[in-house]
């Protein structure tokens, strides 16, 4: 794989692209291949949907709240043996969640697998910073962030299939599976790539750099819009059930296609960016993604208040969507991470803490009111580009 991180060194070795993708990916894996098998679980747990609906909403909030500790834990320890810990406990939560008895209890499981995979978002953006700047660095978080969009892309796909012939505790045993073979490639291959680490005397000092990163007008704004469009698309992942399973009649199978199609939009945005980094700044190429986003959100709540609804109708502009999406998140976060090279472990976790929380924020509204059909998601979609779109212009 060319580019910058497949020749740059890493500690005393080389570290593998592919493994460093792969760790990057399984960060929200286990939030997107659990969705088409939420209608199953919760009628073997005695649930209901709204009750459901916090394994996905919670599992934001575990995401969100884990990366605050984990970025600067790896500036001062480095790296490597944050990403084993983060991994340990990614693992615990999947043995926990597959004898669970109770949504009680695989609510806490889902917690404990949130505040796991969140380490792998957040070493995975500050290893790319470590070894790359600038227009480099925003190739390299490209590469990651269309890795990434190929877990909700390709996660539901799997996921309908592994409960429609196994059942959803399958879903875990597999993930299980999956994260210690990472974790023994880890451990036994991965180098460190944290050179210069940083003293962090306490809570103080990490709530003080967490501050000066606040402090950037630069910074918050492009957090903003990589915020809204990073995980605005969690708004129709998380009702997609509901939508094309339940109001358009398709299986838990065809869900998971679907929802791969639409994400695979966020792939091809971000092949995008890295074919034409370098051509625009940063900034430029950012509001040029989030434009297709405006765009797309405009004419799917159109099609919708229209009372035109459908499965294409649906997909399409979402797909379209999505490619902005693809397109922006990369740009945003290259942004944001070029503001305190220093600190990029922090920047990178006050990011995912930002993100994550605006994740959750965007499930709330769907699943409030899912009676409403697919107008809240698409509204929230639009909120969504146009808080972004007003950020963008204040950088």
């Amino acid at each position: 794989m060319p580019g910058l991180l497949a020749r740059a060194p890493f500690g005393n070795g080389t570290a593998s692209v592919a493994l460093l993708v792969a760790i990057t990916m399984t960060g929200t894996l286990a939030m997107h291949i659990f969705v088409p098998a939420l209608p199953g679980a919760g009628h073997d747990l005695g649930a209901t949907p709204a009750a459901m609906q916090l394994t996905i909403t919670l599992y934001l909030v575990g995401l969100a709240a884990g990366q605050l500790v984990y970025g600067p834990v790896s500036d001062r320890f480095g790296r490597r043996p944050v990403i084993i810990g983060s991994l340990v406990l990614y693992l615990v939560g999947f043995c926990l969640a597959v004898p669970a008895a109770s949504i009680g209890g695989l609510v806490v499981a889902r917690v404990l697998q949130s505040l796991g995979g969140c380490g792998s978002l957040v070493i995975g953006r500050a290893m790319v910073r470590d070894v790359s700047t600038g227009q480099d660095a925003a190739r390299q978080l490209a590469l990651l962030t269309m890795a990434m969009s190929m877990t909700p892309a390709l996660a539901p796909a799997v996921g309908g299939v592994i409960d429609g012939y196994f059942g959803w505790r399958a879903i875990f045993v597999a993930l299980a599976l999956l994260v210690t073979i990472l974790l023994a490639l880890v451990v036994l291959t991965l180098p460190e790539t944290n050179r210069n680490p940083i003293a962090i005397p306490g809570i103080r000092a990490i709530l003080g750099g967490y501050g000066r990163l606040a402090r950037s007008a630069k910074f918050r704004n492009y957090v903003i819009a990589g915020s809204c469009g990073g995980t605005s698309l969690y708004a129709f992942l998380a009702v997609a059930p509901f939508l094309i399973g339940t109001l358009l009649g398709r299986s838990s199978q065809e869900v998971g296609l679907w929802c791969l199609f639409v994400t695979v939009g966020m792939a091809v945005g971000s092949a995008l960016v890295r074919v034409v980094a370098g051509r625009y700044e940063i900034r430029v190429a950012a509001q040029r993604g989030n434009l297709v986003c405006l765009a797309s959100a405009v004419v799917l709540t159109g099609l919708i208040l229209a009372g035109s609804f459908s499965i294409w109708t649906l997909v399409l502009p979402l797909f379209c969507y999505a490619i902005g999406v693809g397109i922006m998140g990369p740009n945003a976060v290259a942004g944001l991470m070029n503001v305190d090279p220093a600190a990029a472990g922090s920047a990178s976790s006050l990011y995912g803490f930002v993100a994550m929380g605006f994740g959750a924020a965007f499930t709330v509204p769907v699943a409030i009111f899912h009676d409403a059909g697919a107008l809240p998601m698409a509204l929230t979609l639009l909120v969504a580009s146009s808080l972004a779109a007003v950020a963008l212009h204040r950088v």
